[in-house]
């Protein structure tokens, strides 16, 4: 096995990590000390004709184009959150899925493959990647769900799942492989114990 190129994955896929938590952490800071307008796209009036009395929104919503692009100039800390809830949880959601995938490489370099700590880290990942996916696929749509029916109570809010699910296949497979590998180790250990 290629240890070199397995650890410069790893450094790198660390780097990585760290760069998507200091963007979680600063767009997190920078968004909630920002006094601007928030805006916010919604399909719930796909194709509308557009007018000064075409759609029910509050007062101080400017709707413009087909798209509806819904701007509020004065939010609340409420709307300023749900707007945060819409873009943060991606970011951690990928911090987190690449400290563990270089904590994985980590272990590949030190220990070797096929080892009890790299399939349990594989494992680990698997079970993050399966979970994390569809919770923050919630988190994220329900936050501009509600953020659409802050500024347009027709609209309505409730729960939405946003962006692909497709991760949670992928999840599934690592478990499974850090499943056959761990027997694979175990068999390996029980063969060298009877030699």
């Amino acid at each position: 096995m290629n240890t070199r190129l397995t650890r410069t994955l790893a450094s790198v896929t660390f780097g990585l990590a760290v760069l998507c938590g200091l963007a979680f952490f600063g767009k997190g800071i920078t968004h909630m000390l920002d006094d601007g307008a928030i805006c916010v796209e919604t399909d719930f009036w796909s194709n509308a004709a557009l007018g000064p009395d075409a759609l029910p929104i509050n007062k101080g919503v400017e709707a413009t184009s087909n798209a509806t692009r819904l701007c509020q100039g004065d939010p609340s800390a409420a709307q300023r959150a749900a707007e945060l809830g819409g873009q943060l949880p991606w970011l951690l959601f990928g911090a987190l899925a690449l400290w563990l995938f270089s904590r994985l490489l980590d272990a590949v370099v030190e220990r070797g493959p096929f080892t009890e700590t790299v399939s349990h880290r594989l494992t680990v990942l698997g079970w993050f990647v399966t979970l994390g996916t569809p919770l923050t696929g919630l988190v994220d749509g329900w936050s501009h769900s509600w953020l659409v029916g802050s500024m347009a109570p027709v609209a309505g809010s409730g729960p939405a799942v946003s962006q692909p699910q497709a991760l949670i296949l992928a999840g599934l497979a690592a478990v499974i492989m850090g499943k056959i590998m761990r027997e694979g180790v175990r068999m390996r250990e029980d063969l060298e114990g009877t030699i």
